[in-house]
């Protein structure tokens, strides 16, 4: 039910989130709270634990068969879309907060909602998780050279770069998480079959949550949301699907691959642009905007994308 209606949960929260004052509940604000309280991170990690306990082995056997085309997809997302992020963030000219959170859009990995996508589309499930993979083990050592890179001639929020903080950060919430998870869950039985039912529960909940503690911080702020922004992001978020189908097909992938490669890069992991923001900028919240746009944005466009290839058959490779 979650998975099936991520959007419509989506939307569903997020107007929560925005009209909770209204609401006059007796009760602290729980999207704010869960900054203030430092629990955004712990959540996110918590996500990619069960990220960790859903990954079979023989994903982990695809990872090591196919990983000339492993390499090649992450090699795309993590060159391709930090510089989308950084070009057409400078050519709009945004203001350095909104510019900071764009270019985050384009340095972190790719979701883990692409994987449910791949599947919809008739994609090869297994590329994707594979891709998905690879993306977050090196994400303590990419992701802060790319950002720090991009950042530093760029005119944004980020003046003095802490890329020790932004490796832990990745280190203790997504690497660490995913393979405490899977390493658990093989050799635990019960808390495996436990997962198998909680742990989809858990990571799609998690996104909506973090799009919703946006929300919730930037009530007065959501304004800055300017079509230009919107702009910004739809641009980076389809020119994205394009490097993903253009570099398929130079690396003459078979089209359920090329369809698994499009929405990973597309799609990229703005949630957890999201909590590094929140954490390495505690005094800009504005720049989380862009992030959770892009969040949704996604999810929208990947959703439409996977609709239309579901009714488009291919033969499996």
């Amino acid at each position: 039910m979650l998975q099936r209606f991520l959007l419509l949960w989506l939307v569903l929260l997020s107007l929560i989130a925005f009209y909770w004052p209204s609401f006059g509940m007796p009760f602290n604000d729980p999207f704010v709270a869960t900054k203030t309280h430092g629990l955004l991170m712990p959540v996110i990690a918590a996500a990619m634990f069960a990220i960790g306990c859903l990954l079979p082995p023989e994903e982990i056997k695809q990872l090591q068969k196919a990983w000339p085309a492993v390499l090649g997809g992450t090699a795309i997302q993590y060159s391709v879309m930090p510089l989308l992020a950084w070009g057409v963030a400078n050519a709009l000219r945004l203001e350095p907060d909104l510019l900071t959170g764009v270019i985050m859009v384009g340095c972190v990995p790719g979701a883990m909602a692409s994987n449910i996508l791949t599947l919809s589309a008739r994609g090869n499930v297994s590329y994707s998780i594979s891709l998905t993979t690879s993306a977050n083990l090196f994400s303590p050592v990419v992701v802060p050279l790319v950002l720090a890179g991009t950042l530093g001639v760029s005119q944004g929020i980020a003046q003095h770069f802490d890329y020790v903080k932004v490796c832990r950060e990745l280190v203790l919430s997504v690497v660490g998480p995913v393979l405490l998870g899977y390493f658990v869950c093989r050799k635990v039985r019960m808390i495996e079959l436990a997962m198998v039912r909680l742990g989809p529960w858990i990571a799609n909940g998690t996104i909506l949550w973090v799009i919703a503690v946006v929300v919730g911080l930037n009530r007065d702020k959501l304004g800055s949301a300017t079509p230009l922004l919107l702009l910004a992001l739809l641009a980076i978020n389809l020119l994205g699907y394009a490097a993903g189908w253009i570099g398929g097909l130079a690396m003459r992938l078979p089209v359920p691959m090329r369809r698994a490669l499009t929405l990973e890069v597309g799609m990229q992991n703005a949630g957890l642009g999201t909590g590094l923001i929140l954490t390495l900028f505690p005094d800009h919240p504005a720049a989380a905007i862009p992030t959770a746009a892009y969040t949704f944005g996604c999810m929208v466009t990947g959703t439409v994308l996977a609709n239309i290839w579901s009714n488009i058959l291919v033969d499996s490779p």
